[in-house]
């Protein structure tokens, strides 16, 4: 019996369903079509064995799945490594001021609260702030100026006159 008698016939009628039962597997597409690629290759390698099979298409899924696995495997273990390689410094838990700072901004209105955050804590300019958010550079200081206003009695401060009155 030659090798690929039959194979090509099997491979037409099955391949489809293969793929879709390995996607259904695995819930990415493009895997499950390497995978089920690399099953018929397998399968191909060994038909006048598997062709003898009750039902050479379960060889198939079942070879697809494993090979699923595996990669799942090496991906799980490379995210494990790369945690173990890590330095092991722990961020500790917020300061009172952070969290209170949070919680404050939390009650502004979102594009004052992405005014403030992105001037005071990511350190953009007025013009950064306008050119990311795409609204022009007076609406960014007027959101800043209300986003400030309204943080104040939120923290227990008062702001300084220049700030107050702009």
């Amino acid at each position: 019996m030659d090798r690929d008698d039959g194979f090509e016939e099997f491979y037409r009628a099955t391949r489809h369903r293969a793929v879709t039962v390995l996607y259904a597997l695995g819930g990415d597409i493009h895997e499950a079509q390497d995978a089920a690629q690399e099953a018929y290759v397998r399968a191909w390698q060994r038909w006048q064995r598997i062709s003898g099979y009750d039902d050479p298409e379960a060889w198939v899924h079942t070879v697809g799945y494993r090979l699923l696995q595996n990669r799942w495997r090496k991906i799980r273990n490379g995210i494990a490594a790369q945690r173990r390689d890590r330095p092991t410094t722990a961020a500790g838990p917020p300061s009172e001021n952070t969290v209170a700072l949070v919680a404050a901004l939390r009650q502004l209105p979102k594009d004052q609260r992405e005014a403030v955050v992105l001037h005071h804590l990511a350190d953009l300019s007025v013009a950064d702030i306008a050119t990311r958010t795409a609204v022009p550079a007076g609406t960014v200081k007027a959101r800043l100026a209300r986003g400030r206003r309204a943080l104040a009695p939120l923290l227990g401060t008062t702001l300084p006159e220049e700030v107050s009155n702009a």
